[in-house]
Parts: C-alpha cells; sequence; structure tokens
C-alpha cells in the first residue's frame, strides 16, 4: 500500500526518485498519469489495468465516459524503474502541471499522486479545514462494523 508524503527533487533530465518503500511495490515498472487535481497518479501495473478495465466498459455514447478516457488513456505511460530507484517523467507529463524540481509524493492507498510543492501546499491547507472536513465526509461511511 501506498502511504505517507515524501519530498524528492525532479532532475534536470526529468528523473525522480521514488521512496524505498515504494519502489518495492514497482517491481514490475508503473503508469503514470494526470491526475484529476493539478497532479500526476503513479500506478501499478495491475491497478492500472483494474482502472483501465473499468474505464474500457464505460459506453462510447456518454460524452463525460469519453471525456475520462481522453483524460486518462491520452495522458498514461508506461515507465520503468531504474536500478536505483529513479523513473523518467515524461516531458509532456512534467509540463502539465509545471513539475520541476522539489515536488511531493502523496500515498493514495492502491496509488501515489505526484504534486508540486506549492499544488500540494494549497491542497494541504484545504484538507487542514476540520469544519469543512466534516460536512465534506459525511456521506462516505467509513466506519468499521
Amino acid at each position: 500500500m501506498f502511504l505517507g508524503q515524501f519530498e524528492h527533487n525532479i532532475d534536470d533530465k526529468g528523473r525522480l526518485i521514488f521512496p524505498a518503500r515504494y519502489r518495492e511495490l514497482l517491481e514490475n515498472g508503473a503508469y503514470i498519469t494526470q491526475g484529476f487535481e493539478q497532479n500526476l497518479m503513479v500506478m501499478t501495473p495491475e491497478y492500472f489495468s483494474m482502472i483501465s478495465d473499468n474505464v474500457n466498459h464505460m459506453s462510447l455514447t456518454d460524452p463525460k465516459a469519453r471525456q475520462l478516457k481522453r483524460l486518462f488513456f491520452s495522458t498514461a505511460e508506461k515507465v520503468e524503474v531504474d536500478k536505483i530507484g529513479r523513473v523518467l517523467i515524461p516531458q509532456r507529463l512534467r509540463d502539465l502541471f509545471g513539475l520541476s524540481g522539489p515536488v511531493v509524493l502523496v500515498g493514495m492507498g492502491e496509488f501515489f499522486e505526484i504534486w508540486s510543492t506549492a499544488q500540494w501546499a494549497k491542497q494541504n491547507e484545504n484538507l487542514s479545514d476540520a469544519e469543512a472536513n466534516e460536512s465534506r465526509f459525511a456521506a462516505f461511511d467509513i466506519t468499521t462494523r
């Protein structure tokens, strides 16, 4: 499971070192695609396949489904993790959200996200609002039974 937050740097060649605990889960490579909130999502091949299957089963006649397919598949790239845990983030994906220098990797359970430090600070500030969180997450049943 991808957990925690890590600050790392994208080097001048566009490479990013993944944390050791993330690398263990990415032995078979990874897929990187555009996220939904000015970030990138990184998935194991297995998880990417599950999401792909779900997206591919959406109706071709639904305009929103077609938009999701465009967003998800047109920006997706399969990448390999090298011996020292680096991944080359494709230039076009870095350019989407101005990713260079310091970035934040954020565990999301089955996948993780890559954020610019500025965008993550905004997102984190939003998540720090306890009053907003109370109403924002009230509809989710996360109790244990």
